[in-house]
């Protein structure tokens, strides 16, 4: 009698100071997270461990109880990128963090796993827009997100130094697919459906899903993907090719004078001479190649997944029928990096599209489109018949295009549908910014609030553009279909070519700007 009193008093006083077991037991040990608005949140869980160039193997195991309160260990890289928090670096950032309404309930909920953005260089799970809290909770889902091995830690080629070095020029890649079989080992714990997992992810984390779609050993691991501004033939439909990846490795050990016999020094040496060595071989090769990066600029190469005939044994935008049952959601934003670059013009806040006149507007046109500037406006105005022709000037076509292809292609070959969609919501701060690249994550996460580009200022409008996209993002999730109660989004298709538009006025248009990327792009065939 005494015990269950004892016991009694102990659950009242719990309840009373609002105290909540977070506990869940995982494959390594029993994790302990806190609660945030009634939702569980755990970081920096490690989800392998690995030696430098190695692929990753199943992490430690830990006696006792462990709390998970603060961001992991992020992968080595040379800088930081907008948005996220600053994070202890280092070769052990094998980890993730997870946002879910409940634990240890066998929910069932989908589970949604984000990659983050930086290309294959840079970036970390630690930003303040991609915190998960207000997706779980708004849409009843698990919300993951990872660190993995970025640039030359992630992808230097050491293949030809010996068999242990067969899959180092691919171990970021690696990293991802050991985060997903640890999910689907344990989030069963936190009430998440192991075999209903969607990828989703920005720029470089959008790359990274259409690089695992063209993984054989990948498949299985998720059922859905969403990329966001990701799909770009530079970035991740196409990777580098091994022997243009072994040329940078000989490149790269002959600036740290170090031998094929002894390539083992690389595992210690310090990351900033690795970092300077890579930066300077990749130069070298580009030169010495004719190669240009993504932006078009000669003798630059970025460190990017190798195409090794065995974990990658084709180009991403070659046959999508390794991963045809996978359902896609692609898309862009409007202006993407145009609207960037000019915000960085010196003159931009005396002299704006807000500020010309009618007559310094069409010169500006006919100064950027020649000959082509009245079919450019022509097509740019039945793409967007709400806009004032000007915003033709930062309208995005190297994304886009890249992204119609890439759907054109899954179109083609996939069974599962794909699902095309344009943000072009301008930025409620400084609405000359339109929507620049990155804009839509702060709208997908519905954390408006917590946007360091918009200031953290939340309008009406803004909060419905965000709520429909998210909430559309949560259903596709949920059932592979993005279709919610106020949107009816079909698939796209190479006949209909349906794109979902977010803006002011959210809808679906049929090949609304395929004439207009016809004038911007006309040598690139976007069709295919």
């Amino acid at each position: 009698m005494k015990k269950l009193l004892f016991l009694l008093v102990t659950v009242l006083v719990s309840c009373m100071s609002g105290a909540q077991n977070t506990q869940v037991t995982l494959s390594s040990g029993v994790a302990e997270g806190s609660v945030s608005n009634g939702i569980y949140v755990y970081k920096g869980i490690p989800y392998a461990k690995a030696e430098r160039f190695m692929p990753p193997q199943a992490a430690d195991a830990w006696q006792g109880v462990r709390q998970f309160n603060d961001y992991g260990q992020m992968s080595y890289q040379a800088s930081m990128g907008f948005g996220q928090m600053q994070s202890n670096m280092g070769d052990n950032c094998q980890n993730l963090n997870v946002w879910t309404p409940a634990i240890n309930d066998a929910g069932k909920r989908p589970v949604m796993v984000w990659l983050h953005g930086g290309g294959f260089q840079s970036g970390s799970s630690a930003d303040v827009t991609t915190d998960g809290e207000n997706l779980s909770r708004r849409g009843d889902v698990v919300v993951v997100s990872i660190n993995h091995r970025l640039n030359v830690i992630g992808h230097l080629d050491l293949s030809a130094y010996g068999e242990k070095y067969k899959y180092s020029g691919n171990v970021g890649i690696l990293d991802i697919m050991a985060a997903l079989q640890w999910i689907k080992q344990n989030i069963a714990a936190f009430g998440g459906d192991a075999d209903n997992v969607t990828l989703f992810g920005e720029s470089g984390g959008g790359a990274k899903i259409i690089v695992l779609n063209a993984a054989p050993t990948a498949q299985g691991l998720y059922q859905k993907g969403i990329i966001e501004s990701g799909a770009v033939e530079s970035l991740g439909m196409r990777v580098t090719e091994q022997s243009i990846a072994r040329q940078v490795t000989e490149a790269l050990l002959n600036k740290l004078n170090i031998s094929a016999t002894d390539v083992d020094k690389l595992q210690t040496l310090p990351y900033q001479q690795l970092n300077q060595a890579g930066d300077e071989a990749l130069r070298e090769v580009a030169t010495r190649l004719g190669l240009k990066d993504g932006f078009n600029n000669p003798g630059n190469m970025s460190w990017a997944p190798v195409m090794d005939g065995d974990f990658l044994p084709q180009q991403p935008d070659a046959s999508q029928k390794v991963s045809s049952n996978v359902s896609l959601i692609v898309g862009s934003n409007m202006t993407e990096m145009n609207s960037m670059m000019m915000m960085f013009n010196p003159d931009f806040q005396t002299s704006n599209k807000s500020t010309w006149s009618d007559e310094e507007k069409q010169k500006r046109l006919r100064e950027r489109f020649g000959n082509h500037t009245d079919a450019v406006v022509a097509a740019f105005n039945k793409a967007y018949p709400e806009r004032d022709a000007i915003d033709a000037l930062y309208v995005d076509s190297w994304i886009r295009s890249n992204s119609l292809r890439y759907m054109a292609l899954r179109a083609a070959e996939a069974s599962a549908p794909v699902y095309s969609y344009m943000f072009a919501f301008d930025n409620p701060q400084n609405p000359l910014m339109m929507s620049p690249h990155t804009a839509e994550i702060a709208y997908v996460f519905n954390n408006l609030g917590r946007n360091p580009m918009g200031g953290g200022q939340v309008t009406d409008e803004a909060q419905r553009v965000a709520d429909a996209m998210s909430d559309a993002w949560i259903s596709f999730a949920r059932t592979g279909n993005p279709s919610t109660s106020v949107l009816q989004w079909p698939a796209f298709t190479n006949a209909n070519r349906a794109t979902m538009l977010f803006a002011k006025e959210n809808g679906v248009r049929i090949g609304f700007d395929d004439d207009l990327m016809r004038q911007l792009v006309p040598d690139y065939d976007f069709m295919k």
